[in-house]
């Protein structure tokens, strides 16, 4: 693991609009692309904020950075600062590596995810093509408030367009060693223009036996055989990976 640590030195009446800019924007296209915040803090004057992220490696970082690049929220962003003006006076950031590692001396922190099998009327797979995994189903974290079905629909809708109605929840698929959960869930087609995002640079229905043959991504292949069969469910798969 590495710790991005990110300083912003601003001007102490500008700190609600940048914590308000922060949890708006920054974070949660951090956490969607998979960076996790290890904490943030203001100083006594209250014109330094910094902010903590951790990765799996630098590598993991840059790929971070440059799918947030491409996102409509970081375009949202950069037109938001563009309107509140000088947000902040000037920032830092370095690299850290933890003197713990393996261990640690924080409480462990997992991941839940919600991904979707969307089958329309044709009895066909939706996929999507992502930068990194190839064909794959459309899945993401599951926000801070949100329930696991709602998270399903929203990924859905983000990264293929598809506007979709849960049938049944399958089974989740547990890594253990990345302290990962996924949450399956099979899911109707039931409007929404198919369209591209940052996440799917190709989106598509497909036959079944085809869709399984596109799926290449570790377990991911697994994943769809156990929610298209109702033998499995409700199931608990757990891996290392």
């Amino acid at each position: 693991m590495i710790y991005r640590r990110k300083t912003y030195m601003i001007q102490p009446e500008k700190l609600d609009e940048f914590n308000e800019f922060f949890h708006t924007y920054l974070y949660p296209n951090q956490l969607k692309h998979g960076a996790k915040l290890v904490g943030r803090w203001v100083n006594e004057n209250k014109n330094e904020i910094t902010a903590t992220w951790q990765y799996e490696s630098l590598d993991h970082y840059e790929e971070i950075e440059k799918q947030i690049r491409k996102s409509t929220l970081h375009q949202k962003a950069k037109e938001r600062r563009e309107e509140l003006g000088n947000l902040y006076l000037r920032s830092s950031q370095d690299f850290l590596a933890s003197t713990a590692e393996p261990h640690s001396y924080h409480p462990p922190k997992h991941i839940v995810s919600a991904a979707t099998i969307i089958l329309n009327e044709e009895k066909e797979i939706l996929l999507i093509k992502g930068p990194r995994r190839g064909w794959e189903f459309p899945g993401g974290q599951v926000e801070e408030g949100e329930s696991l079905p709602d998270a399903a629909i929203r990924e859905a809708k983000e990264e293929s367009g598809a506007d979709i109605e849960i049938v049944k929840f399958c089974g989740v698929f547990q890594n253990v060693k990345a302290s990962i959960s996924n949450t399956l869930f099979l899911a109707k087609y039931i409007g929404g223009e198919l369209t591209t995002s940052s996440e799917s640079l190709e989106v598509g229905f497909f036959p079944i036996e085809k869709a399984l043959e596109m799926v290449k991504w570790k377990n991911f292949r697994q994943r769809m055989e156990y929610c298209l069969n109702e033998e499995h469910h409700p199931f608990y798969v757990a891996f290392n990976q």
